[in-house]
């Protein structure tokens, strides 16, 4: 008897080539869109996850003959994701929706339904690998989260969060391959979506303006307060906090005599910080309530350190810190670390952990 995998099927070409290797490797193949009930992008790039990416999806699963459905996870987006990155911009921090939506929904929710179909494996077209940790005859077998081949299009980063439990039912086909590699086996398998772009980062986000979302969200929240410079001169008012993150240059509207960076924002006195360039690099921070993919960090140790998604990860120490926090010092400082941002763990090609960034020390 075949065994059964779920694939997650965006509509997208490395979803459609996932489920394509996986039924040419002899699985029995579902498929399966999440619905978030999402209105379809207004720009070229599409969206993962609105009505043309069920059709694209539907007509991937015809193609390959395998059975396709598409299920409502709208609840789930709006309670576990959309709330969080409202709440997180509220309070002047800077929130990745792509991890919580790998932690609570594709590797959560959509996972529990393919087990609940009798599926013993859930597949993805992420840019990631796992493999199998050393371990004793003895021990339960366990599972390293590993980088994708293709290192510019590497989505480790976003799935730093998952846990053990749920990396042995997981399934990345196409991890050890290239982005390029990838469009040409879409076009081996005569994929109706061969030549289709890549989907925007954040499915939710229609024209990608995440201040106009927050605005239609979460409006009455959102109030204008103090710029200063670091020695606390008032140079103007900013809009409100939620619509800055650290490192920003542009929107300010204050002219001054060189370029301002937000260093800064305190959501307890609704206050930006600005200076020069230079004033927005540290070298440690805090992370809170961090994960890790096999073994907790017990002692000091030297770690390459991603800070977001494409930012080249740079050698840090990290070590325990207090209760459910961590210490990161870099060894050069390094530009715009944002709290709310995940800064993920690496040892050469495999994730340790993560966790969010709570509080920049210097």
């Amino acid at each position: 008897m075949k065994e059964r995998v779920v694939v997650a099927m965006s509509g997208g070409v490395d979803s459609a080539v996932s489920a394509a290797l996986l039924k040419k490797q002899g699985y029995e193949v579902i498929g399966i869109t999440m619905c978030f009930n999402l209105p379809d992008s207004n720009t070229k790039r599409p969206t993962c996850c609105g009505i043309q990416g069920i059709i694209d999806a539907r007509r991937v699963a015809h193609k390959l003959g395998i059975k396709h459905y598409a299920l409502n996870f709208s609840k789930d987006l709006k309670e576990k994701v959309i709330a969080d990155f409202c709440q997180e911009y509220l309070k002047g921090r800077t929130p990745n929706p792509c991890v919580r939506c790998n932690q609570y929904i594709k590797f959560d929710a959509l996972l529990k339904k393919a087990l609940s179909l009798n599926a013993k494996y859930l597949a993805t077209g992420h840019y990631a690998r796992t493999e199998e940790a050393p371990s004793s005859k003895l021990q339960a077998p366990s599972y390293l989260l590993k980088k994708g081949k293709d290192r510019l299009k590497d989505q480790s980063y976003f799935l730093y969060r998952l846990n053990q439990g749920q990396l042995k039912h997981v399934i990345f086909p196409i991890g050890n391959f290239t982005k390029d590699k990838v469009r040409a086996l879409a076009r081996e398998f005569e994929l109706p979506v061969a030549e289709k772009l890549a989907s925007q980062e954040i499915c939710f986000l229609s024209n990608s303006d995440y201040r106009q979302f927050l605005k239609n969200q979460i409006n009455t929240g959102i109030k204008p307060g103090q710029v200063v410079d670091v020695k606390g001169n008032i140079l103007g008012l900013h809009k409100g906090i939620a619509l800055y993150t650290i490192g920003q240059r542009e929107g300010l509207g204050i002219a001054w005599q060189y370029r301002l960076y937000i260093k800064k924002i305190d959501y307890k006195h609704n206050r930006i910080t600005v200076g020069k360039k230079e004033d927005a690099y540290s070298s440690e921070f805090l992370v809170k309530k961090p994960h890790f993919i096999l073994k907790s960090i017990k002692k000091k140790v030297a770690l390459n350190v991603k800070i977001r998604y494409n930012h080249r990860e740079m050698l840090a120490e990290v070590m325990p810190y207090a209760a459910d926090e961590l210490k990161v010092s870099f060894r050069k400082s390094q530009f715009a670390i944002t709290p709310g941002q995940s800064a993920v763990f690496y040892d050469k090609d495999t994730v340790i952990g993560g966790g969010i960034i709570e509080t920049v020390l210097n």
